[in-house]
């Protein structure tokens, strides 16, 4: 099992086959790039791979009023 952030496996096997491998679109992994996300691509011995994002808990979002 190998684990790799998404801008890794992107740069090896392109946005589109990473897209396919992890049944989305490519604008979705063309949108998780530019956002920056944390997210990492586990590749299993038996060929199989998912993703998974790493976030805080709980998220704390930035508001700020418009004043």
């Amino acid at each position: 099992m190998q684990r790799t952030p998404l801008k890794e496996f992107v740069a090896k096997v392109g946005q589109i086959k990473a897209a396919a491998a992890l049944r989305m679109s490519q604008g979705g992994i063309s949108k998780a790039l530019r956002a920056d996300r944390e997210v990492y691509v586990t590749e299993r011995a038996d060929g199989s791979i998912e993703a998974q994002e790493l976030k805080p808990f709980p998220a704390h979002h930035n508001k700020q009023s418009a004043a």
